[in-house]
């Protein structure tokens, strides 16, 4: 497919597993990401995902903690 990329080499460009790809597409945070069949079919120009950080409730971070 042209335009197109599989999984398994989207995992080696960005240097992730294929699973991390895989719950990525999953998500919905790669844009253009469209599921045929059994396996992904993402846009070879498509962005790596950057991860964001979220905090667990009840989790402390040195922003959130007092200093004495």
């Amino acid at each position: 497919m042209n335009g197109f990329s599989t999984v398994k080499e989207m995992a080696r460009i960005w240097d992730v597993s294929e699973r991390q790809v895989q719950f990525w597409c999953k998500a919905g945070m790669i844009d253009g990401a469209a599921m045929f069949a059994a396996s992904w079919a993402i846009p070879s120009d498509a962005k790596k995902p950057t991860r964001t950080a979220k905090q667990k409730p009840g989790r402390k971070t040195k922003t959130n903690t007092e200093v004495t």
